[in-house]
């Protein structure tokens, strides 16, 4: 039987461990934490009773993932909660611009840009279940439906700033737009900036943004029940310092996936690695980190526009220009005084995150990477822009820095929640034109520093075993 050891217990690390289980493999797996999960994990960090999403807390390319379809993640204590609406982006109007799961419903709540909203997503929306697949697919491969592939690159490839104001005319379309673009942690003013916009709008209403219910620890959960049905073994607590700490590196019919970040995979392997290759792995780049503060709350958040209730995701930052400002401050070292902010209130939607009329909320924005300010006050304000009132629901906070976030999870270099930029340069070849493999035989990278990139799907892990696959049938093993 062959052996494989998975450095990282994350859900791109579980995922290889699986694939490779599945096809016959001896897994181990290792976790330097107590728990495993790494950015799917759930805790009680604030007061006893509530129950925290270290990590991420939103799924919308979990539940689309090809691979977590194909596995039975019900049967392990997986189940998804769909919020009535995936999103709301309230504006200083006291109205809230609403992603609904219908197409029409959300173009009827943008007035003037409503027709032009539905022709730019309604052909995404019909074939989505085409181009999810593609999206999440590898680099290289002929597309299964090339027509809506093309449509999508060609509006891909654009500035979000660019794209919005040529689609729309209104405050709102531009502001649901460009909050939803943020979330590829560019500026808007790059290109290839408005391919999460239309990936996480088009996903909102082909599947939504559902979150797991008791928290992301679920998912993380889920994979190690099924990997464990398989014979698969998770070993927690162990930090692997050394590739050659690790048994497998010694057998020529093993091999070793690591879930970990560019930065880490040069120093557990050393001289393993020919210069030129660790030295592409130490210029690998990171982007902006996040500021996070984890809310223990009185009551639910007092929105403004109480349609912001319906939604588990709120975004805060008003107009496209504020939010673009935003954006744009962290890669030049700064942070403007009113930051884009991501809230989710999973306990509205999930009860069993808090004791009986009590809830969670987290927020996080964008910073420099490494940054040791404190935007606790900016991100509160923000909060308090739109939620009058939200300081007196406020009973326990948890503040997480770039450093606290690279402290608990080594992979988010600099408080990075994305595994390196998403640049055009590290977009589809990262962290090198090889991807998943390495020059050394039979050490792989699975971790979100490789394609498709972050994200709760499991698929750079995915992607990673395939690889060892593929080439061990090369070799004629």
């Amino acid at each position: 039987m062959p052996r494989a050891a998975i450095i990282g217990s994350g859900p791109n690390g579980l995922s290889a461990a699986v694939t490779l289980a599945q096809a016959g493999f001896e897994t181990r797996v290792f976790e330097g934490q107590s728990r495993i999960g790494g950015g799917a994990s759930t805790a009680e960090i604030t007061l006893p009773g509530f129950h925290h999403d270290l990590g991420s807390s939103i799924y919308p390319m979990g539940v689309a993932s090809p691979f977590f379809q194909s596995l039975p993640l019900a049967a392990h204590g997986l189940r998804w909660i769909g919020p009535p609406a995936p999103l709301a982006h309230p504006l200083d109007d006291g109205t809230a611009v609403m992603l609904e799961h219908d197409l029409a419903a959300t173009a009827a709540n943008l007035g003037q840009d409503g027709a032009a909203y539905s022709r730019l997503f309604r052909p995404f929306v019909d074939g989505w279940a085409d181009l999810c697949p593609d999206l999440l697919g590898p680099v290289i491969h002929w597309p299964s439906h090339p027509l809506i592939m093309a449509r999508f690159g060609s509006y891909a490839a654009l500035p979000a700033t660019m794209l919005a104001k040529m689609l729309f005319r209104g405050t709102r379309a531009r502001a649901i737009f460009a909050g939803n673009a943020a979330h590829s942690v560019l500026p808007l003013e790059q290109p290839f900036s408005s391919a999460v916009a239309l990936v996480l709008s088009a996903a909102a209403h082909a599947g939504g943004w559902p979150m797991a219910a008791g928290g992301g620890q679920a998912i993380s959960d889920a994979l190690a029940a099924y990997l464990q049905t398989l014979g698969g073994k998770i070993i927690t607590g162990r930090t692997i310092t050394s590739l050659f700490e690790l048994e497998e590196a010694n057998s020529p019919d093993s091999v070793i996936l690591c879930d970990i970040s560019p930065r880490q995979l040069h120093s557990i392997a050393g001289n393993a690695l020919p210069a030129s290759y660790n030295l592409r792995l130490q210029n690998f780049r990171h982007g902006p980190a996040a500021f996070k503060i984890d809310w223990a709350l009185s009551q639910p958040i007092p929105w403004r526009a109480t349609d912001c209730s319906r939604a588990a995701t709120v975004h805060l930052g008003g107009t496209l220009e504020e939010i673009a400002a935003s954006e744009r401050a962290p890669w030049a070292g700064s942070v403007e005084e009113r930051p884009f902010v991501l809230v989710t209130q999973p306990s509205l939607f999930d009860p069993a995150r808090a004791p009986d009329g009590k809830h969670t909320a987290w927020g996080y924005s964008h910073v420099p990477n490494g940054f040791t300010g404190d935007v606790s006050t900016q991100i509160e304000n923000q909060v308090e822009r739109f939620a009058p009132g939200f300081r007196d629901c406020i009973l326990a906070r948890r503040v997480w820095n770039p450093a606290a976030l690279e402290s608990w999870n080594p992979n988010l270099i600099g408080g990075d929640l994305s595994g390196g930029a998403m640049s055009l340069g590290q977009l589809l070849f990262r962290p090198s034109a090889s991807l998943y493999r390495t020059p050394c035989k039979g050490l792989y990278l699975c971790s979100a520093s490789t394609p498709p990139g972050g994200g709760v799907h499991g698929m750079c892990g995915f992607h990673a075993a395939k690889a060892v696959l593929h080439d061990l049938k090369r070799a004629g093993k």
